[in-house]
Formats: structure tokens, C-alpha cells, sequence
């Protein structure tokens, strides 16, 4: 039997499973502790019951789709509205170094996984999905990516990426301490408690229905914007996802605001966007195809290990001493390895455990999540439509 949901009723399974995914995580020290997001929880358990229920009862569901690229393009529009020039360029040199570590992080993860998929004879295109597309770009960059390259032939890269990502919060919680300790064992580094990067803006926003509905506008006004930037970037004869325009368009009127010297709000359009992305994790994940998952297992796993393994020596070699060789360096360190793999409360996570037990590292939390919010939301989408239209 075969049942297609509607608009609606694809969005009432999504927030079940976003309130059955929440509960289960606040009673998981486990999934709180790797950061697993509640959509991708709930998600992930309605898409196994609606794979058991295909399995053994020829019961297939059908979700529609609508929603969730509207949800991942009001995302991602956000995110650009997040990328501030001006927060960039006070970050000084050292923004501009880390920024060189993370942009050339990013083609090296797809040659490694592409290099393994030509080991295992299958679709060098899934190589892109468990490379930079899942690794940096996280679960919301593995299913818009995932859907054009099943475009091209690779069936199931939706799938492939998001279980790639999945995996990749378990394992990026795991990876940056390590390191960390060790760089700060091997070099003896220590505290040096700086404070000259705190409080770039000590105004605490607050939300309220007019700031929240001011927000709501100027992200839609940001993606109406991303629009016209999708027909520009359509000139270049690249395949770039809908949402890159919308991104784009965020970044441009960020830096509007900031020139005119206006407020933006920045945690009411936090807010919009977490709401969005909360939405689009659980309606993509809800219709994850599981069956594709098993099936590519064994490589899967074999990419995951060898890009743990590489991240590991990458910023011990290069994010370390592109960031300037000292205890924030080695803080940065981990915090890189943490959003590699994972996203950025893994790194975040990272790098507030080393603080805990080895002292604060100010200039380290105030630059790297500038940093990485500006070269990885900028610098990814162009280095995946690269590899992709390469390989097709």
C-alpha cells in the first residue's frame, strides 16, 4: 500500500517527531552530551518505522516536500545574515589565518572520501556527500547538496550524507580533546587569559513580538533578495542548491545594515532560523531512505574513521600553527576538529572543555565562530558545486 501525506500532514508527522525527539533527549545524558540535534533523533526514528513498516508489510508513506526546502531556504538565509564583515575584520590577522585553515580544510575532505569511493568502485559522486558536504557542511548541507547529485546518478546521496553528518556530531565530540591535550602536552602551552577580543557588542538583544516580527521580514526580504542571485549564479553554468542564493542574499543585507550602522537583531534572526532549522531537520528526516544506509555501510564507515583520522592531523599540522602555535591555538584545534565533523555546538563544546580544565582562551571563542560562520557558509557551497560539477 502506498500513502501520500500532504503539505500539512507531512509537517504534523515532523513535529511529532520533533517532540518525540526532544523528549527522548532530555532524558539522554548521551545525546546531550554529542550534541544530537531533537529533529534528527525523532526524524531518524519515524524514517526506521516507516522503513520497517515498507520491509515487512509492503506499507510505503510518501512525504511531500514543500515545506521543507522553504524551512532549509528561511535557514540559510539566516545563516548569511549572521556573516558580518565588520565582526570579521576585528578578528584582525588571525580571523584571516584560521579563515585559510578552514577554506582549505574543505576540498582536501572531499579528495579523501572521493579517493575511497574509487577503492570501492562506486559513485565518486558520494564521496562529495561524505566529504565537505557532511563533514563541515553538517546534516542541513547533506540533504540540499544530496538532492542534486542524485540529479546526476547518485541515487540515495541524500541518505549517504546525512548519516555521514549523523555520525560525524558522534565522532567530532571525540576527536578535539584529544588533540588539544596533546598539542598543549607536546608544547607546553598554558593560559594567557586575554580579554582584548570579549564584548564586540555588549548590547543584549531582546524578543518580543515586534522584534521577532521585524526579524521574520528581513530574513524573507533577504531570501526574496537570494531569488534574483539564484538567476545570476545560473549564468555561471555551475549547479548551485536554491538556498546558496538565499544565503548570499542574507550576507548582502547584513552588511547593508552594518554599513548604515543600523541594529539588526541578531538574536531574534538567530531565532527564526534555529525555528527553521529545527522544521527542516524533521521533515527531511522523517522520509530518509534507511535501505540505502545498509547498503553502503562498510564504505561509509571505512570514509567516516580515515576523515576523523585526517582532521586529527590536519589541525594539529595546520590549524595549530596557522593560528598562531600558542594555548588559543590549541583551543582553536579543537574546536576545528569538533565542526569538521560535527557542527558548531560540537566545537564550541570542544573548546569549552579545554577552557574548564586548562584556562580561559578568550581570544580563541571570540574569533573562531566569527570566523567559521563567514568562510564556511561562503566558502562550501562553492567548493561542493566545484567537485560536483567535476565529477559529473
Amino acid at each position: 500500500m502506498h500513502i501520500t501525506l500532504d503539505m500539512i500532514q507531512s509537517l504534523g508527522i515532523a513535529i511529532l517527531a520533533y517532540i518525540l525527539g526532544n523528549r527522548i533527549k532530555e532524558n539522554s545524558e548521551f545525546l546531550k552530551k554529542f550534541f544530537i540535534p531533537a529533529p534528527v533523533i525523532g526524524g531518524l526514528i519515524v524514517s526506521f518505522v516507516v522503513f520497517i513498516l515498507k520491509t515487512t508489510a509492503s506499507f510505503d508513506i510518501e512525504f511531500d516536500q514543500v515545506l521543507q526546502d522553504f524551512f532549509m531556504n528561511i535557514f540559510f538565509a539566516s545563516i548569511g545574515l549572521a556573516c558580518s564583515f565588520k565582526a570579521l575584520k576585528k578578528a584582525g590577522s588571525l580571523g584571516l589565518k584560521l579563515a585559510l585553515a578552514i577554506i582549505i580544510l574543505l576540498p582536501l575532505q572531499n579528495i579523501l572520501a572521493i579517493g575511497f569511493t574509487k577503492l570501492f568502485n562506486i559513485n565518486p559522486l558520494f564521496g562529495v556527500a561524505m566529504g565537505s558536504t557532511s563533514m563541515t557542511g553538517g546534516i542541513g548541507s547533506a540533504v540540499s547538496f544530496g538532492k542534486i547529485m542524485e540529479g546526476y546518478g547518485a541515487n540515495n546521496a541524500t541518505e549517504i550524507g546525512v548519516a555521514s553528518a549523523t555520525f560525524g556530531l558522534l565522532i567530532g565530540s571525540l576527536v578535539g580533546g584529544p588533540v588539544a591535550q596533546r598539542l598543549i602536552k607536546n608544547h607546553s602551552l598554558n593560559s594567557e587569559n586575554l580579554n582584548s577580543y570579549i564584548n564586540l557588542d555588549e548590547r543584549k538583544d531582546t524578543i518580543d513580538q515586534k522584534t521577532l516580527m521585524r526579524a521574520i521580514i528581513i530574513v524573507g526580504l533577504a531570501s526574496f533578495l537570494g531569488t534574483f542571485i539564484n538567476k545570476i549564479l545560473l549564468l555561471t553554468g555551475l549547479n548551485f542548491p536554491y538556498y546558496v542564493g538565499c544565503q548570499f542574499g542574507g550576507l548582502i543585507v547584513r552588511n547593508i545594515y552594518d554599513y548604515l550602522k543600523k541594529d539588526i537583531n541578531t538574536k531574534s534572526i538567530d531565532t527564526v532560523g534555529n525555528i527553521s532549522l529545527s522544521l527542516f531537520l524533521s521533515l527531511a528526516l522523517i522520509g530518509l531512505n534507511i535501505s540505502a544506509i545498509v547498503s553502503l555501510a562498510l564504505p561509509m564507515l571505512v570514509v567516516m574513521v580515515a576523515q576523523a583520522i585526517f582532521i586529527a592531523i590536519y589541525t594539529s599540522l595546520v590549524t595549530f600553527r596557522l593560528a598562531g602555535s600558542n594555548y588559543d591555538a590549541a583551543v582553536i584545534a579543537a574546536g576545528h576538529c569538533g565542526v569538521g565533523l560535527g557542527q558548531t555546538p560540537n566545537a564550541i563544546a570542544n573548546m569549552e572543555a579545554i577552557i574548564e580544565k586548562e584556562g580561559p582562551a578568550d581570544v580563541a571563542m571570540f574569533v573562531f565562530p566569527i570566523v567559521l560562520a563567514i568562510a564556511v557558509n561562503l566558502c562550501n557551497p562553492i567548493v561542493i558545486s566545484f567537485f560536483i560539477n567535476s565529477l559529473i
